[in-house]
């Protein structure tokens, strides 16, 4: 056990990342060594940044904090805190179940864990991080909250109403994060599109981005949880006009079927969800759109699902994730629709919508072999150099990988790297520089 050494677990989302790395800069002001994620933690202090989002992952936040408890009992441990989405919803019900832990903290309270070590918020690190992405990229969180209320979704529930952050503030950031050598920047919130309305009544997001790709040293920006409905159409004309601002939306569209749409609160129809999808392939030539679907909410029919299998198939999206449905508490549909589709058909439909998608991602990434993509360099992995083009994000899309033994490579430095095969989700390429 490491005196004065604290090590921090973050469960979740990029965004519960953000909250995390904030935390460490404060520790770190106050003389604490940090680690994150650590493979082999051995601080005296551990704190888990937990997710809340859908029962698999509340189950892995709750695995984890019983893993540190244990740790703690066999006394490799002096104090173990829990913060973020979880505990910002369950506190009281944790406190009773899981004595062990120092303390609970919620979502935006967790400063006060300073006060509990004896130490002090440092105001010159105040909106400053410890990055624990590598060095070349970072994400930028625009908001907190969302004032969407999807009959499925409990992230109002424990998040609370949209917030956006200061269009200042956060050109600010990513001017320091440049100076730091930051290079790309993952724009996130839990509805991106809704950015300003709090402000001043008007959706900002093409201004700020706009404004994000104008800062000197700023070479990809890139776009994260857009939503369909009355979705700001002059942000499609930044995405083609600047040229650092990656050809690239992730849009969560979770269904198409009218009758799905509707009974999952979405405030959108499938012909506007058609014509949206249309209209941003027209206006921006290449662009690499990644959604999320959902199978087996309450009520949804074979003949739903189908219209959800043809979306697939025509929309072509380059990048798709999938769930099946889980009930929530407190949410609309867990308060008025029984979940009455067999966890048997969930999981046919599932598979079912992913084999479809796996074989339109192999065509789309089949059609990159022969050309000649920008690529930043994230990673050495044994044989292989591990990169992405301006169409993936960190952790969730395809790669591009290129041989080590043929030349030297510098992590965070963009190559010309000529694509020279592919598979379903990665590609192989060699660099041409």
């Amino acid at each position: 056990m490491k005196k004065n050494q604290i090590d921090i677990i973050t469960m979740g989302c990029s965004k519960n990342l953000v909250d995390s790395e904030l935390l460490m800069k404060q520790f770190e002001a106050n003389g604490y060594h940090c680690t994150h994620d650590s493979k082999r933690p051995q601080g005296e202090i551990a704190v888990i940044n937990t997710c809340g989002f859908i029962e698999s992952a509340k189950e892995e936040s709750i695995n984890t904090i019983l893993e540190f408890v244990e740790r703690k009992n066999e006394g490799q441990l002096n104090k173990l805190y829990v913060m973020g989405c979880l505990s910002q919803r369950y506190q009281k019900e944790l406190e009773a179940e899981i004595p062990e832990v120092d303390k609970f903290y919620g979502k935006f309270n967790y400063k006060q864990l300073l006060q509990e070590l004896g130490k002090a918020d440092v105001p010159s690190c105040d909106g400053r991080r410890h990055l624990t992405t590598p060095h070349h990229y970072a994400y930028i969180k625009i908001a907190e909250g969302c004032d969407r209320h999807c009959a499925y979704c409990a992230i109002p529930l424990i998040t609370g109403k949209h917030v956006s952050r200061p269009q200042a503030e956060i050109l600010q950031e990513v001017r320091e994060l440049v100076q730091a050598g930051v290079k790309e920047f993952q724009i996130i919130e839990q509805e991106l599109t809704y950015y300003g309305v709090d402000l001043d009544g008007r959706r900002q997001i093409a201004e700020l981005i706009a404004a994000i790709a104008d800062i000197p040293g700023v070479k990809w920006v890139r776009l994260h949880y857009a939503y369909p409905n009355q979705f700001p159409l002059e942000l499609l004309d930044v995405i083609r006009e600047k040229q650092n601002v990656c050809n690239y939306l992730d849009i969560a569209l979770q269904h198409i079927s009218d009758h799905m749409l509707s009974r999952m609160h979405r405030r959108v129809t499938k012909q506007e969800t058609i014509d949206l999808l249309t209209r941003i392939r027209q206006s921006v030539p290449g662009i690499h759109i990644r959604t999320t679907l959902m199978v087996g909410f309450p009520g949804e029919t074979e003949e739903d699902f189908r219209e959800l299998v043809d979306l697939v198939k025509w929309a072509r999206f380059e990048r798709m994730g999938a769930f099946a449905y889980s009930e929530e508490e407190g949410t609309y549909s867990a308060r008025h629709y029984p979940d009455d589709v067999p966890e048997d058909i969930k999981q046919r439909r599932l598979d079912e919508l992913m084999a479809v998608q796996q074989e339109i991602s192999a065509e789309i990434e089949a059609e990159k072999v022969g050309k000649v993509c920008k690529v930043i360099i994230d990673r050495k992995e044994g044989d292989y150099y591990v990169g992405r083009t301006e169409f993936s994000s960190p952790e969730v899309d395809p790669e591009v990988l290129i041989p080590v033994a043929k030349r030297k490579l510098r992590v965070g430095s963009f190559y010309d790297v000529r694509i020279t095969s592919s598979e379903a989700f990665d590609l192989y390429g060699e660099c041409i520089q």
